[in-house]
């Protein structure tokens, strides 16, 4: 019995683990994180991951990234590769402990041999197609292969030779003799072992035979020393067939415990319709900031903590819920508030001329790096008779409700003066807006007026004479219901995609301490939301990307009158 002071059980997978310790059935806490090679990790497997870890580290345990790579034909570096970037990226530490269920080949092939020896699997000749029409119902039991009852020895024979590759793929399969009328289909013969000519990337050629994940599984758990093996609620029916093949072969048993797996609005989780959408362009690949996979993310801007913040917030649970995305974007934005510094950028630039004051006018403005961190000091930013504002902080004939910039009214110049517009120019092409005019009020220097006049508004600008040129994307939600899956009436779950989930914005104009930005720089673009350096920068080119937005209450209005 454990004789260490547990911590308090938060949780059923925390209660279980304090049972486990307390009776004795384990002394010790060792997880793992076991993710297949087929594709990127997406937010629901960062809330594995924090869980995993967290336990290991809760309890002073150990922790392993595992990776199940017995399908080489959908398995590749690329992967392997990514998913370790974003395991540590979350913070997790595996330390010497990265593994492969590839590492076990051998054991689990000598596995096989000995089951067969026990009259516990036999080699069978149906094709994929008979397997499943051999396999039953729910409310129907299967019919057992002809293939059932060959001997020991012949079994021995035929499953070696799979091995040597003296058979097609596909011909011969290997399978566990257990209950083909089970109430539980996975425990109906299922299939262990398959011929698969495909270049494993660890093993290369060696082999031509892989394991299943469902046989792999469980002893790959067993013989690293899993205590608790963590797992979403779909292996729940899975459990009794890994456990009667550690019970059947006779080697260390680990406890699984199941929660509930991540569903968030407006995403889908599948990694299958995740490559879809990745093959088939929908997206510009894997880290596409669209994308739910960790990699979209930490493009995206999110960071580490506020991920780790979100998983600790919707805790785990028995029964599948839906998550509302709203809550992992005020993580991240209830993060940024706080650390982030302050910056102003125009991103539909109109012009704003400043007729009271003299060509060549320049002066600057010490404005607050963070208003939430007053330690953090402030910055200079250069103010001059032109200068760049929204195209939507100005109209010539303002609707109701409309504060901002029309001729006659008066706003304030973020940090800077009152203003008041005196007229508009238009382009004669087009009747837009081409130029914006407006006096200062020379005494409200740093935005107060003498008299103590009271202004509704506030605006941001940037000096265009000191302007930075950069490229912005703006991203919305990927699919246009919170259910994606919900496909509607004669379409698929595609059909649900939003045409208009990024829009590209180029020629905007940022204060010039940007010119200075770094890949992975987040800052909070004043009026607009939260927004970081994108890995397209390069010299020359300045690319952002808007990670989340702001709260807006004029932006709800006017979306109301549209």
């Amino acid at each position: 019995m454990s004789s260490l002071p547990l911590p308090p059980a938060t949780d059923f997978i925390r209660e279980a683990i304090n049972e486990d310790l307390s009776s004795g059935r384990y002394t010790r806490v060792h997880t793992r994180f076991p993710p297949e090679p087929n594709g990127y990790l997406h937010i629901g497997h960062a809330k594995a991951i924090c869980l995993n870890y967290g336990l290991a580290q809760a309890y002073g345990g150990k922790f392993n990234l595992r990776y199940d790579d017995t399908n080489p034909s959908k398995e590749g570096m690329e992967y392997v590769e990514s998913i370790k970037e974003d395991v540590r990226w979350l913070g997790a530490d595996w330390e010497d402990r990265e593994l492969y269920a590839s590492d076990y080949f051998v054991q689990l092939y000598a596995w096989a041999e000995l089951l067969i020896t026990k009259g516990l699997a036999y080699v069978c000749d149906l094709s994929a197609d008979e397997v499943r029409a051999h396999r039953g119902t729910l409310t129907e039991p299967g019919q057992e292969s002809p293939y059932r009852n060959r001997s020991v020895e012949e079994n021995l024979d035929l499953f070696r030779r799979m091995r040597a590759g003296e058979f097609p793929d596909g011909s011969r399969t290997l399978r566990a003799k257990i209950d083909m009328a089970h109430p539980n289909l996975n425990l109906r013969d299922p299939v262990m072992y398959r011929i698969l000519r495909a270049s494993h990337h660890r093993t290369g050629d060696t082999w031509c035979i892989y394991a299943t994940y469902d046989y792999a599984h469980g002893q790959s758990d067993s013989i690293e020393g899993i205590t608790h093996s963590i797992c979403t609620l779909e292996f729940e029916d899975h459990r009794p067939l890994y456990e009667w093949f550690i019970q059947a072969i006779g080697i260390y048993a680990p406890r699984q415990i199941e929660f509930a797996r991540l569903n968030l609005t407006y995403t889908v989780m599948s990694k299958r319709k995740l490559l879809q959408l990745v093959q088939q362009g929908d997206v510009r690949g894997w880290d596409d900031p669209r994308m739910p996979t960790i990699s979209g993310l930490r493009r995206r801007g999110f960071t580490p903590s506020a991920i780790r913040d979100f998983c600790a917030r919707i805790g785990v649970a028995k029964r599948d819920s839906v998550v509302d995305v709203a809550l992992l974007e005020h993580c991240l934005r209830e993060e940024l508030n706080r650390t982030a510094p302050r910056a102003m950028a125009v991103l539909r630039p109109v012009k704003l001329v400043l007729e009271n004051l003299p060509e060549g006018h320049v002066e600057t403005f010490e404005v607050q790096i963070n208003p939430e961190e007053p330690a953090a000091g402030t910055r200079a930013v250069p103010f001059s008779r032109e200068l760049f504002i929204e195209r939507d902080d100005v109209r010539e004939v303002p609707p109701p409700k409309y504060w901002r910039l029309f001729p006659g009214n008066e706003v304030r110049l973020r940090g800077a003066y009152l203003v008041r517009c005196t007229g508009v120019v238009k382009h004669p092409a087009t009747g837009e807006i081409a130029e914006v005019r407006a006096t200062i009020d020379p005494d409200s220097r740093g935005g107060n007026a003498p008299d103590g006049r009271k202004v509704k508004s506030t605006i941001h600008w940037v000096s265009a004479a000191h302007a930075v040129e950069a490229e912005v994307r703006l991203y919305e939600h990927l699919f246009t219901c919170p259910d994606p899956d919900q496909a509607p009436v004669g379409g698929s779950w595609h059909d649900n995609l939003n045409p208009a989930s990024i829009e590209v914005l180029t020629g905007c104009k940022l204060e010039p301490s940007l010119a200075a930005a770094q890949l992975g720089d987040r800052y909070q673009f004043e009026r607009l939301g939260y927004f970081c350096v994108d890995p397209d920068t390069a010299p020359g080119r300045l690319v952002f990307n808007r990670s989340v937005g702001l709260r807006d209450s004029w932006a709800k209005i006017e979306r109301a009158q549209q």
